[in-house]
């Protein structure tokens, strides 16, 4: 199992330090970052699977950038956990409306910080990266490849596999062309919307009549994934 990633995002060096050694023995990945812009960066070319994030910073603070990253669709699913020295009650709800998982107020320790990240991936992850997902009959199990429909096998691209995996795990919501294009080919390639559209009709067609009706055109919007027709 891949190790997960954990951006820390904190002004004070020595901060982000103390966290980065604590994460690093429970066998986390760290990233780091001093402030909003930095964190924006890292959290947009790295996707990170958790953000640790400190509410006072210079410039954007740690709430509006939270506010910022539930906002965007690509950014929205990240969980967030608000780290900060002020403690009112106040504030704590002012955090999680901006869209925080959880709040952790300084000093901590780092083994409280470590179950509380843990309780919030367990809470927030989508379906696992290696779990097998089945939808009225069709199966999707990411550790084999395979797609199979009532138990036969169906043949399908790489491209089709990706963006069938991101629907059964993403279901009952619209996507975007350009949305599904950061999602399942990645914020960095360049790839015309049109190109999602050829991709969408592919992927129809390995699913054939049984399941074709999973991906429903959204008129104006663009696709989404629902049992309901």
């Amino acid at each position: 199992m891949t190790a997960k990633t954990v951006l820390i995002v904190d002004d004070e060096a020595p901060i982000r330090e103390m966290i980065a050694v604590a994460l690093e023995m429970a066998d986390y990945q760290c990233l780091e970052a001093a402030d909003a812009q930095q964190a924006h960066a890292k959290i947009v070319d790295r996707k990170p699977d958790l953000i640790l994030l400190d509410w006072m910073l210079p410039g954007t603070s740690g709430v509006e950038l939270a506010r910022r990253l539930k906002r965007d669709a690509v950014t929205a699913e990240i969980p967030i956990i608000l780290l900060t020295a002020k403690g009112e009650e106040d504030n704590k709800v002012t955090g999680l409306e901006a869209g925080a998982d959880d709040y952790i107020t300084k000093p901590f320790s780092p083994r409280e910080l470590v179950a509380r990240l843990k309780a919030v991936l367990r809470r927030t992850t989508p379906q696992g990266v290696e779990d097998a997902v089945e939808v009225d009959g069709l199966t999707l199990d990411p550790v084999s490849h395979r797609v199979l429909a009532d138990g036969q096998q169906l043949d399908m691209g790489p491209t089709e596999f990706r963006l069938l995996q991101f629907f059964m795990t993403h279901q009952e919501r619209a996507y975007s062309r350009s949305q599904l294009l950061d999602q399942v080919w990645g914020g960095n390639v360049y790839v015309e919307e049109r190109t999602v559209d050829v991709h969408i009709r592919r992927l129809r067609k390995a699913l054939g009549d049984r399941h074709g009706y999973l991906v429903q055109t959204v008129r104006g919007t663009g696709y989404r994934f629902s049992i309901q027709a």
